[in-house]
């Protein structure tokens, strides 16, 4: 195998693009996963943004993935490799007091255009008040299954903060309704991640504390699937848009493989992921949605 393409991906990345069949589409965009900084282009759409996606450990090492959100300008990119966050994670979130000298994985989304960008680095810098990140991959993605919203610039008081192990009846509702999600791995000697995933209300599966969705086709990198077939840690964060509350999940996930378009493949990708619960926090506050338009291409559900 070419030396580039082994140093783009890891062995989990590689492993699951060869069960995949996808090696070669795979190569084509390795220059994707290659180091690269924060461009310009880059830099105005993050001053621009009000939320942030984040996927860290806690004090404890436990994975979680969380929402970090700001007025415009409080993602400030000081260089190409340096990522100034003018926020801190507030009590009751699983990351408050985020340890420094760790590996994050950041998304950065605006819904309403359904445009993204995916940032990777290193905590260098926790404070109370800001976090500092050294930048060590920065790449946009595709507009594929974001539903478009027009989020709100007030933030509404929701329930105070629980925290429990098993999901509740309103846990299972709200993730049955969702249309959206973020999903959070790490492969512990090459970093963190933080992906959306987007699909038809109903696409993410309960069955009693395990959750199921389908992976559905993207750019063949697999940074998500690389990282769980390497590690099996990973986190959940759902919004409740109608009440602006979140549901943030850690536990384990692993890929079922399998004949494509069998019940819950609705990617035809022959690929399921199935994450099992440990731990649940719900309640944060974050702005609702006052406008909701479905993504026009939402795989129709195989039950």
């Amino acid at each position: 195998m070419n030396q580039a393409i082994q140093q783009a991906f890891h062995a989990g990345e590689l492993a699951v693009q060869r069960e995949a069949g996808v090696e070669r589409q795979a190569a084509r965009l390795s220059r994707m996963a290659e180091p690269a900084g924060i461009s310009a282009g880059m830099a105005g759409f993050l001053a621009e943004r009000t939320l942030l996606v984040v996927t860290g450990r806690d004090a404890g090492g436990q994975l979680w993935t969380s929402p970090i959100v700001g007025p415009p300008g409080f993602l400030e990119t000081r260089s190409a490799t340096t990522l100034a966050i003018h926020r801190a994670l507030p009590e009751g979130d699983p990351l408050h007091g985020l340890p420094a000298g760790q590996k994050l994985g950041m998304t950065s989304i605006e819904f309403a255009t359904r445009r993204r960008v995916r940032i990777n680095g290193s905590l260098t810098t926790a404070a109370e008040d800001h976090l500092i990140v050294d930048i060590e991959q920065a790449y946009g993605n595709c507009p594929q299954y974001i539903q478009q919203r027009v989020l709100s610039e007030e933030i509404e008081l929701t329930a105070p903060v629980q925290t429990r192990a098993e999901l509740s009846p309103g846990d299972t509702e709200l993730i049955e309704e969702a249309d959206t999600f973020f999903l959070g791995t790490i492969n512990p000697g090459h970093g963190a991640d933080a992906s959306h995933r987007g699909g038809a209300p109903g696409f993410v599966r309960v069955e009693g504390n395990t959750l199921c969705w389908p992976d559905y086709p993207g750019n063949n990198l697999f940074n998500s699937l690389g990282n769980i077939a390497a590690n099996p840690e990973a986190a959940l964060l759902f919004f409740d848009f109608a009440t602006g509350g979140v549901l943030q999940v850690s536990g384990t996930a692993a890929i079922e493989w399998g004949e494509a378009g069998r019940s819950g493949d609705d990617g035809y990708t022959g690929r399921i992921v199935r994450f099992e619960v440990r731990r649940i926090v719900s309640g944060r506050p974050v702005p609702r949605q006052v406008a909701h338009t479905p993504y026009p291409r939402n795989p129709q559900l195989i039950n």
